[in-house]
């Protein structure tokens, strides 16, 4: 049955700051969830802590808020447990590659089937205005008293390097090319990161709306130069369509990634549909895996004795194993 983006509005007040991505991204998110017909009571999205955080309250979907920087065990556990669902896990850049930094990294050892919204603002936009881990080094927003002193995390390196199957960077208030990724996002199969750059109108003064449009370098005739350039339209390949040349797609992608200032990429940077997701291995090993999955098995009978039976199990594993 059709949605339409309005009926996957929860109807709790949105108190986001006027201004925020984060406006951008759930209504971009709302519009990818109706053009693929995805039922509310089939998704689940989870969240950790922080502004992005609060996403999950704003969508008519089940909603998990979780821990700071834990979003990525609670999300997966949810999948393993229930196969059959779409997940999609949100977070901030601060409390994912912050705090959640070793959760980020670990996923992409299982390629899990599910999409991760990773709100990129270059601030902890909750708790004043503090630089994340994806802030340039040396630069001064207005509530740092000094120039961030770390280098930058570049999210999307960080997830082809651990292994997610699916990399990719979106703005959020070009609201088409947003749906059109997250759409491409939650269709593939495998662990899929997209990075939403999205301006902070209150902590981030430097990488504002008018920066990412490129209004302080106009050409003669006045236009602005937006810094922002779509991957599709220079020809760049993402996709591996042979395992020979996967690790060359994979640095491809890498490198792509690292493009930031005054030309800025966006697009698909990395994906692999040829690699075996975790639940395809769990199936491998554990054959009615996605027939009778966590969720579907009860926990005791009514009289309390345990409900497990082994014995197909044993069957599976001696046909296996023949």
């Amino acid at each position: 049955m059709a949605h339409k983006p309005s009926e996957y509005k929860s109807g709790v007040y949105v108190d986001w700051c006027p201004g925020c991505g984060n406006h951008g991204i759930v209504s971009a998110l709302q519009m990818a969830l109706s053009e693929l017909s995805i039922e509310p009571h089939q998704l689940v999205i989870v969240s950790g802590v922080g502004n992005a955080a609060k996403l999950p309250h704003f969508v008519k979907a089940n909603g998990v808020h979780t821990l700071h920087g834990r979003l990525l065990p609670f999300v997966m556990g949810i999948k393993m447990a229930n196969p059959a669902l779409k997940v999609i896990g949100v977070g901030g850049d601060g409390d994912g590659l912050g705090i959640g930094a070793g959760h980020f990294v670990n996923a992409g050892r299982r390629n899990i089937d599910m999409v991760y919204l990773l709100h990129n603002n270059g601030v902890y936009g909750l708790t004043k205005g503090q630089a994340s881990p994806t802030l340039k080094l040396g630069l001064k927003t207005k509530a740092l008293a000094q120039p961030n002193i770390n280098e930058r995390l570049v999210a999307i390196s960080l997830a082809i390097a651990a292994g997610y199957t699916f990399a990719a960077r979106s703005y959020a208030f070009d609201l088409e090319h947003l749906k059109g990724t997250i759409k491409k996002a939650m269709e593939h199969r495998g662990l899929a990161l997209v990075e939403i750059l999205q301006p902070c109108p209150v902590y981030n003064n430097i990488n504002t709306k008018e920066w990412y449009a490129g209004e302080d370098r106009k050409d003669a005739q006045g236009r602005a130069q937006s810094r922002l350039y779509k991957l599709q339209n220079s020809g760049f390949d993402p996709v591996v369509h042979d395992e020979d040349e996967n690790f060359k797609k994979k640095l491809a992608g890498i490198e792509k990634a690292y493009e930031w200032g005054e030309h800025i990429p966006i697009g698909v940077f990395y994906q692999n549909p040829l690699e075996p997701t975790f639940e395809d291995r769990f199936r491998d090993r554990i054959p009615f895996y996605l027939e009778n999955p966590p969720a579907k098995q009860l926990l005791k009978n009514t009289d309390g004795t345990s409900t497990v039976n082994l014995d197909k199990f044993i069957v599976d594993l001696k046909t296996t194993h023949e």
